[in-house]
């Protein structure tokens, strides 16, 4: 009997375990505001792991520093601006597209309940900045 109690306790645990990495992986989708409140970004599962589309903008602009002069007329929203891989629980390595500066950066983000942390680095790490963006 204490033997059974020990499967059925394993089992228990171990279906825990995966519902709850199951709905932290579901938890990441979603839409998300910048710090400013200016910008929405939507992240969504893609073929590269995770991207993140602009979806809204108080005052829309148009990508005008893309260090491609044949990009500067379109619209940042609908811009693909992240792309992420996971690389371990919760967080994430990838690219990170600044429309303010048109520049790209080599990102890491860090999921919770309610928000993501950015940060991006230039330099070799020299100069970092970090972001957080809570779920709407």
């Amino acid at each position: 009997m204490f033997s059974t109690q020990k499967v059925i306790f394993s089992l228990l645990l171990a279906a825990t375990l995966t519902t709850t990495a199951l709905a932290q992986t579901q938890d990441i989708s979603g839409t998300y505001v910048n710090e400013s409140g200016r910008t929405k970004v939507r992240l969504s599962e893609c073929d590269a792991g995770l991207c993140g589309t602009v979806v809204w903008m108080k005052q829309p602009v148009n990508d005008v520093n893309n260090p491609d002069v044949s990009k500067r007329d379109r619209s940042v929203v609908g811009l693909q601006a992240v792309t992420l891989k996971p690389t371990g629980e919760g967080n994430y390595a990838g690219t990170l597209y600044d429309t303010e500066s048109g520049k790209t950066y080599s990102g890491k983000a860090k999921f919770s309940d309610q928000s993501v942390e950015l940060s991006g680095c230039v330099l070799g790490g020299l100069i970092c900045k970090a972001s957080v963006w809570r779920r709407e």
